[in-house]
């Protein structure tokens, strides 16, 4: 597993604004960030956000990007136009749902998807929410304190949750 790209905002530009324009906080590209438990990233708009957040940070696939540019014939577009905070190559996000996993010395639970929202049709081009309906990234809540970077991350599955047991 390779994590191709990581971003932070310090705002909010369409979440929570429903039926209101988008704001224009930027999105930054980081070499590398640090994962707070039960906090989020330090420098993103999510940290702190809610107790027991589920997506204190969000893993997108650049596998899934490539498909979206292609399909879309998009040339003009960051992975970053989703707003997910790490980009990575060589894992299928979604079989993460439920496990505990360890990524660069940092543990994280898969709590969901994060689904993509109709606001993405705006920021990447009409169809993208479709389009990405269920493989719109994956949503985790951070359970040690740590950096992770741009790089090799080697992934380490722990012992999956039991079904119908969160945390």
């Amino acid at each position: 597993m390779i994590i191709e790209q990581i971003f932070i905002s310090p705002g909010h530009n369409y979440f929570g604004h429903h039926v209101k324009p988008p704001d224009e906080f930027p999105l930054v590209g980081v070499e590398q960030v640090e994962c707070v438990a039960g906090h989020g990233v330090r420098g993103d708009r999510f940290f702190d956000y809610r107790d027991d957040y589920k997506g204190q940070i969000t893993f997108f696939s650049s596998e899934v990007f490539a498909e979206l540019t292609r399909a879309f014939c998009l040339t003009n577009k960051s992975a970053g136009a989703l707003r997910r905070n790490v980009i990575v190559a060589g894992i299928d996000l979604n079989g993460l749902i439920g496990t505990d996993f360890v990524l660069q010395g940092v543990q994280f639970l898969g709590t969901a998807e994060c689904k993509p929202c109709y606001w993405m049709d705006t920021a990447v081009a009409p169809g993208t929410e479709k389009f990405l309906t269920g493989r719109g990234g994956l949503r985790a809540k951070i359970l040690t304190n740590g950096m992770i970077g741009l790089g090799e991350a080697r992934l380490k599955i722990l012992q999956p949750i039991a079904a119908g047991v969160g945390r």
